[in-house]
């Protein structure tokens, strides 16, 4: 099901879009297009396909939206069609995000040294330069280089999860700080405003327990209009 909401007239200079989903249930979401705090696109998706995101993009444009800027997860397929459609927009993939991802694999209290400092290093992200953090990223897999590579006697990898964790920040690290490169742009680092907003409706929502889902997606679609013209 897709919702046409009214798209508040178009600013003059481009914006920095900000999308992000959120799930009711595994084939239950919602998709939402921010920028500058307003909703400006949303549809009632069963999963986050790049064919909603491509058709939804094309909606904005034809609304005279332009991007100067994308803050998003880190799904493959959505950065591979922001790289196909705009070749030259800056992307910023959502630190918390990433965050998260790590310490899906690390836990919030990690047993190793290794883990320990992947924790620290997550935590460092934000508030220190991408020189900085890159340094220390290559001084951290110089140090347990080693260790990720021990096996048991199967053959197997004994440290997987945070091979996988060091996997994943190594391959998105490259769009994790361009914020930092394009300071005049002020680009979001995270997709917080999407998550601001999420959290904001969905307590609303809360409140009715038991509401048939034609009738809660009716309560969503009013809130995040109201948005578009805050």
């Amino acid at each position: 099901m897709v919702v046409e909401p009214v798209i508040a007239p178009a600013p003059i200079q481009p914006v920095n879009l900000v999308l992000d989903a959120t799930f009711f249930s595994r084939s239950d979401g919602v998709l939402v297009f921010r920028a500058n705090s307003t909703n400006l696109y949303w549809q009632f998706i069963s999963s986050e396909s790049v064919a909603e995101i491509d058709a939804a993009l094309t909606i904005l444009e034809q609304h005279g939206y332009q991007f100067a800027s994308v803050t998003l997860d880190g799904r493959r397929g959505v950065i591979q069609l922001f790289q196909k459609r705009y070749p030259q927009l800056p992307i910023q993939l959502c630190q918390f995000h990433q965050a998260q991802i790590i310490r899906r694999y690390t836990t919030n209290n990690p047993k190793t040294e290794c883990g320990r400092y992947l924790k620290l290093l997550m935590q460092l992200m934000p508030l220190t330069t991408p020189e900085i953090f890159i340094n220390l990223f290559e001084t951290y897999c110089e140090l347990y280089d080693d260790f990720l590579k021990e096996r048991n006697e199967q053959g197997q990898f004994i440290h997987r999860r945070l091979r996988s964790a060091k996997r994943s920040l190594k391959t998105n690290l490259p769009l994790l700080f361009t914020c930092k490169y394009y300071p005049e742009l002020q680009i979001p680092n995270t997709t917080n405003s999407c998550d601001g907003s999420f959290a904001h409706w969905k307590q609303k929502v809360k409140i009715h327990r038991g509401l048939r889902k034609d009738r809660r997606n009716k309560v969503i679609n009013y809130l995040l209009k109201q948005g578009s013209s805050s």
